[in-house]
Parts: structure tokens; sequence; C-alpha cells
């Protein structure tokens, strides 16, 4: 690790200037690309890290330095560890931003685009980031976007990809589809206009095929607060469906039923009447005439709020009566059916049971509308009058016919049994999970290879007609309206199959489709014969560790597992899962507020030129820990700067050496050294960097004292100064390799292991013992772990700050605690 024999003998330290050796060595980096990663590398495993990849909105901000750095630190350690690392960058580059620009500032959107990828690019090397960007990919490319068509047409061939239609969230400023997972208190994410419903033919993919499988997530190592939020997302339920019979109220039919889903069919017998969504088919036909008027007004008002306005829990639940009354099966009681759109016919059957006995919900809404509540699973010693709230947990069977005195959890099954015995029914799974809807209105996006044509209805766009491309230089309107749509040479095209006149789909792929397999990419850039090469995905694959938000949880997190699931069963890849370890950051904030470009921003640049790029690496690391965020303070990070210069300071002065390296600073230096390395790897492997950066910190205020002191050997003292080195490379990768350099090493520090270190050496040989003169701490003093009573009191009684309390007393008790405290008791002498 030191070689002492070609070490110059350093003298009077020159100033730190973070500016020129950061330029210096990101220059030497790159031409040297010491951070390419080769696909085998004999003796080394390889490890894929790989952060969450940008939009390029036009600037790296300080989120991405808290996102991005600590991150880079982390690959850089394990290339220490002896492996072989890829991280790769690249951008998340098709998108809605890019097209109000277009609208806003007539800004063409592909220009724009590439514009911010060339400044956010160097803005990347700016941080002194380990990327191999001979890898770099951008998801707006056709060479990248082509096989997201190409994906599309296989999910396609297979019915993973279908059409069809359906209400959508619709956000009236974009003119624009959006995903349920994109609307925020219902209103849009991106612009926080009030998101409508409106009916329309759409694109899915079916992720619901998949909902049991990815239930599955055992054998992955995810937070899991991640996998409670997908778990609850994907909302696996078990019940029984049941049909209630309407058909006096539906003329020309024999038979026709509202069909529920309940998890609760013991309340059977409580049920006091249905509620339809308001887009539920029956609505219309159930309407009698006497509330036609009540019953259109409220449907169209219900057209106009979101999903999630709905079904929020603070909100109010509202309805109307249709007139129409439904038969309960298990008793033939006939209950009301009215319309509420608090239930959704996107979820579920689109109708419910109303048991406001058993459900709080329901009672405050039998309460509204007048309707019986009728208690059919008892509390403990219920004595038959009303309750006062609904009544949830399990009881005794009531009020319900043959089943009355049996436990409610008994009574479930028996209930269950005689509906399907009578085809009333039968036991049902159900999900909350909704097929996942790909299709945009937009222009910046993956074009949706398909065309419609009359004489062969949708017709998939031959594998060599790919990719299709977006048109260039086309107008945008003030509507935002896609401009795919207007753009007759686009639009307009033969049929593949037949020849004759037909339309090109419009719509563009939602953009989380193309971050579902970047990561696959990245083990092949460049390739244009196929999306990926296997064998090369085999060497990289699962991603060894990923980093990113939490806020992706039910989006992006939940879209890449299924997609690799998809893939995986057409023969694309043969693993399960894309990533085997998530970590996940928490959030940079300033004054307790979040750090946005309008709203709170902190431009780093700055910051970078006045403290340099290692100083604003370690403050980001060292404000708290990284999954909890912090806050940002503008006097803070002057500590870690001075911390630095303290480090710049101790490599290059020097060292009078006076010791045959036998004195206790010689070996409390060799305790202290491997203590650090224990705990470097240890919290490194858990992103401890806050508590890394404080072990630093001590161990440097520990070599100032021995320097001091002068009472170390020449080898112990380089040893120790290429262990500070060695540990703040990952962090401070310029500082580490510009006093590597000037320390006599070999080119480069981020090349070389991590050092090493021995357990029983790091045992503490020497103890801190407290002294305490009339119960008032007096001094510390360091002795040799196991000393005894009377060399431990003999220790206190010379030091001079324990000595100035001793004057003119008597000594009247001895206390001594073995390896923590000496107490002295005493008395004035009179």
């Amino acid at each position: 690790m030191t070689n002492t024999a070609s070490r110059p003998v350093p003298g009077t330290a020159e100033p730190y200037r973070p500016a020129e050796i950061e330029v210096k060595w990101q220059k030497q980096w790159e031409n040297d690309q010491l951070y390419r990663a080769e696909d085998t590398v004999p003796g080394k495993e390889n490890w894929f890290a790989l952060t969450m990849f940008p939009y390029p909105s036009g600037d790296v901000h300080i989120g991405h330095w808290f996102a991005y750095t600590p991150a880079d630190a982390h690959a850089r350690f394990m290339r220490m560890q002896g492996f072989n690392v890829m991280h790769p960058q690249g951008f998340d580059s098709f998108g809605l931003p890019a097209e109000n620009a277009a609208i806003s500032r007539g800004a063409d959107p592909r220009e724009w685009t590439l514009a911010n990828m060339d400044n956010m690019r160097r803005q990347f090397k700016l941080m002194g980031a380990s990327y191999d960007w001979s890898r770099e990919l951008a998801s707006s490319h056709p060479d990248y976007y082509r096989w997201n068509q190409h994906f599309f047409l296989k999910f396609f061939e297979q019915g993973i990809a279908y059409r069809k239609n359906g209400a959508a969230n619709w956000c009236p400023k974009d003119q624009t589809t959006l995903a349920n997972e994109q609307v925020k208190d219902g209103a849009c994410e991106r612009c926080g206009t009030l998101v409508i419903r409106r009916e329309m033919p759409q694109w899915y993919f079916r992720i619901t095929d998949y909902a049991d499988e990815l239930l599955e997530m055992n054998g992955i190592d995810w937070p899991e607060k991640i996998k409670l939020m997908q778990r609850n997302w994907i909302g696996r339920s078990t019940g029984v469906t049941i049909g209630f019979d309407v058909s006096d109220y539906v003329p020309g039919t024999q038979e026709e039923k509202i069909e529920t889903f309940t998890t609760r069919i013991d309340t059977i017998f409580g049920v006091t009447f249905v509620v339809l969504a308001p887009e539920h088919p029956l609505a219309e036909k159930l309407t009698q005439p006497a509330h036609k008027a009540e019953v259109d007004a409220y449907i169209e008002n219900a057209r106009k709020q979101s999903e999630i306005e709905r079904t929020s829990t603070e909100r109010e639940k509202t309805g109307v009566h249709t007139g129409a009354l439904a038969t309960n099966p298990l008793n033939g009681e006939m209950v009301p059916v009215l319309i509420g759109d608090y239930v959704l016919a996107t979820y579920g059957t689109g109708a419910v049971m109303g048991v406001p006995a058993h459900d709080q919900r329901d009672f405050i809404f039998a309460k509204k509308f007048g309707l019986p509540i009728r208690v059919v699973v008892a509390p403990e010693g219920w004595n038959g009058g009303e309750l006062a709230e609904a009544y949830v947990a399990p009881g005794i069977q009531v009020n319900s016919g043959k089943f009355d005195g049996l436990d409610s959890g008994e009574g479930m099954g028996r209930i269950a049994d005689k509906i399907e015995a009578n085809s009333w029914g039968h036991r049902t799974i159900t999900y909350h999970l909704r097929d996942w809807l790909i299709s945009r209105q937009r222009y910046w996006g993956t074009p949706i290879p398909i065309i419609y044509c009359d004489e062969c209805g949708t017709v998939p766009v031959p594998e060599h007609d790919l990719p299709v491309l977006l048109p260039e230089n086309v107008e945008f309107t003030p509507t935002g309206q896609s401009p795919l749509t207007l753009d007759d040479e686009f639009v307009n095209v033969p049929c593949p199959d037949c020849g004759r006149p037909a339309k090109r789909e419009t719509d563009t792929m939602d953009t989380f489709v193309d971050s579902s397999w970047y990561h696959l990419r990245y083990t092949s850039p460049g390739l244009m014969e196929e999306p990926f090469d296997s064998d090369r995905v085999k060497k990289w694959i699962p991603v060894h560790q990923y980093f990113g938000g939490s806020e992706h949880a039910v989006m992006h997190l939940l879209y890449v597992r299924f997609f690799n699931k998809a893939l995986r069963d057409l023969g694309f890849v043969d693993f399960d899962e894309p990533y085997a370890r998530l970590f996940n950051q928490g959030t940079l904030t300033r004054d307790h507020m979040k750090i946005s470009k309008r709203a709170n921003p902190l431009n780093p640049e700055p910051i970078v030129e006045k403290f340099g790029t290692d100083t604003l690496r370690c403050y980001l690391m060292f404000l708290g820990p990284w999954d909890q965020g912090g806050d940002w303070s503008d006097q803070a990070i002057n500590g870690v700067h001075r911390w630095l210069n303290r480090v710049w300071d101790l490599a290059l002065r020097n060292t009078v050496s006076t010791s045959n390296g036998s004195s206790t600073d010689e070996r409390v230096l060799e305790r202290v050294s491997h203590a650090l390395t224990g705990r470097v790897v240890a919290d490194m492997k858990q992103f401890k960097f806050n508590t890394i950066i404080a072990a630093l910190m001590e161990y440097t205020n520990e070599l100032s004292r021995i320097r001091e002191a002068q009472n170390v050997s020449t080898d112990s003292w380089s040893a120790a100064i290429d262990r500070l080195l060695l540990h703040i490379a990952p962090l401070a990768p310029h500082i580490a390799e510009e006093l590597w350099e000037r320390t006599g090493h070999d080119y480069s520090i981020h090349t070389q292991a991590t050092p090493v270190w021995d357990e029983s050496k790091a045992a503490s040989e020497i103890e801190t013992i407290v002294v305490q003169v009339n119960g008032k701490v007096r001094d510390q003093i360091d002795l040799e772990a196991g000393v005894e009573e009377g060399t431990a009191f003999e220790a206190a009684l010379a030091s001079d700050k324990v000595q100035r309390h001793l004057e003119n007393s008597e000594i009247i008790k001895k206390i001594f605690v073995p390896g923590r405290l000496v107490s002295i008791v005493v008395k004035p002498v009179k």
C-alpha cells in the first residue's frame, strides 16, 4: 500500500485549491476512460450499480447531487472492494416538459432536449461521478425507442397489449390521459390542473395477469415500506361475488342481476341497499322515469371528478335513488338501488352492497338517506339495541336465518357454500390493481406501432418498418393537441396487409415504458440487431444495487417488475426480478421546505465554485442519514470544507519521528486505524455516509494530535495517511487522487483496494477513565485496559486538573469502577 522509499518528503503544504485539482483529474479520468467497464475481468465478480436515470430538464440541481453522489461513492467503494463495477448514466428523455417548452417558448422538443442533455452531461462530469459514459443512452433516440415498439408488438402478439374503450383520467390543460398513479389529490401531477374522466379508446398492458406473482417479493432485498406499498396497491382480496336480481326493472330480459363483490359474506343478511357506479351499464336501464332528471344530473357531475376525489375518505358520500329495487337471494328481501359516485366502475364489479351495521361508510350513508341498519353479526353482550357506529369485528351470526348462532368466521364458509350450491354467486379473488394504461395523447414519446384499416382492422406495423419515427419540425397549438394528429403525412399510410388507405395510431407510449427495460440496454450499448445481447445481460443482471426515490414505488418500480416478467415469458430474459437490491434516499430540504427549481431553488454550481466538488459531495453525505434526507445549511458546509483542508495539510506536512515503533501512540494509531476501517466498511455496506465522514473526522483529529506529539515512526505515519486517503477516495475522489500522487503513489487511487483491517487490532487497549471529585467531573485520563485500582488512583492524583480540587482537602473515600470511573470524596481541612 505504501512505498516510503520512493515517497518524496513533503515540506510546508501549499494551499488546497480544489478548482484546479478537480478539473485536472476530471480530464485525466475521462481521457484514460478510467471508469469504463469491461464485460469480463479475470478474477473479479461483476457489480452493476445503477441510479434512476434523470429527465433532462435543463440542469443538474442540488436534488440530483443528493441522489447521485452518495450512490457514486458506493459504486467507487465496491470497485475498491475488488468488484468489476459498471456504473452507467443516461437520460429519460421523452416526456411532457419538452412539449410544454415547445408551446410556451416555440422551442423544438428534440433540440430543447438535446441541448439540456449536453448541459446536464457537463454538470454530471463536474460532479466527479465515476460513470461509464461509453454506455450512455437516451430514450428519445430512435435506436432506443424502436425497441419499445418491438416489445409492444411482441406484447400485442401475445395479448399482453390490447385496446379497449374505457374511462380515462384526462388533463384538460396538457390534453393527455394520465395513469391513476399520475393523479395527485385529484389533479395532474405535472401541471396541477383538475383531472376529469373521459371515455376514449385506450391501449393497455395486462399487468393484472401478473398480480399474484408481483405480490411475491421474498427474493429481493428491497425496503419493507416499498414492498408494503406495492402489496397495498395490488390489493389482493378474497371474497364472494353474488348477484342481486333486478329483472323486473329491465324490460325485455329474462334475468338481469347486479353483481357485487364482498369480503364479508357473513353480513349478507344485513344488506339494506345496493349502490351502482355512475358509469355502470345498468345505471341508465334501472333508473325509473320519476328519477331520471336527478340521476342524469348526478352522473354528469360525477364525470367531472377524478377517481381520487370520488373515493377520498375525507369526502362526504353522496348518492341518488334510481327507483329500482334489487332482490337479495339469501332472504328474498327487496332493497333500493342507488347511484353513488364513491363507487368506481373500474374497480371490482362497479357495484357494492350496503351493509350499514358492519361498515362505517355504509353506516353514515344509511343514516343520511334514512335506510335500515340491521345487525347480523353481534358483538359480545349485544342486547338487540341500536348501534352508535358500525360493528366491524367478528362476532356471532344473528338475524341470519339458519346461520344464527354460528361464529361469523364459520358463517362465512357456510354462507359461501350455500351461494355456490344455488348458483347465486361464487368465491372470488379481486385486485385493486388495474391494467396499465399506456396511451398518451402527446407528441414527444414513442409512437405506438399500429395502423387502422377499414378492411383489415387493427394491423401491427411490420418489424422491418421499425422504428416508426416521430416527424420533425412539427407545429404545436396553444391547446396542447398532439401535432401527430395534425400531420397528414404521418397519419395517412397504406395498410401493410391490403395496401388500401389506412390511418396510423397517433397516441404515444407512457414514458414509464422507456424506463421499464433501460437497465437491459446498458449492457449492450450501440447494438443495432436486437434490444440487448442475452449473454451480456446474464453477466450483469439482475442489477446488483439500484438507487432511487420511494415516490416511484407504485409506478416505475412496479412497472419494471411487470415488464421483466413479461419479457421472461416471451423468452427475452431468464430471471424473475430486474433489481436484486434497492435503496431509497430521502429528500433534501432547505429551511425545511423541499428544494425545487421553481419554489425553493439551490443551484450547485456557485457552491462548487466557492468550495469545490469534493466539499459539496461530502457535505451532502454528512448532513444526515441518506435514507432520511436532511436540511441544507449555508453555514454547516464550511465545517466540511475546513476538514478537507486539514486532510490536505496532514498529508503534505513533514512529521519528524522520535519513535522506534513501540510508543503508546504507535499502539493507539494502530488500534484507531484498524477500528476506522472496520467502521467504514460496515457503514458503507449500510449506506451510512454521515457516520463514515464523522469517523474520518475523528481519525483526522487523532492524526493531528499524534503529529503534534511526533511520537510515531515514519512508516506508521505514512500508512495512516494512506489509510485516510483510501477511505476518503469514494467520498471526495479529487483530493484523494491528488494527495495520493503527491505522496508518491502510482496512479490511480481509484484502482486500489480497500485497506485491510484486523478486528483483534481494532480492540481497544486503552480505556478512558472519568475522574470525579465530590461527584463533579474534573478530568478524563487514558490508561491501559485492565489497569489495577492502585495504578488508576495514582494516575488520577497525578492530574493537575484533579490536584487543583484537592488543595486544603482531606480524602475520605475512594471509589473505583474498572474501565469507567475514579471517584474521590474529600472534605476541607480545618
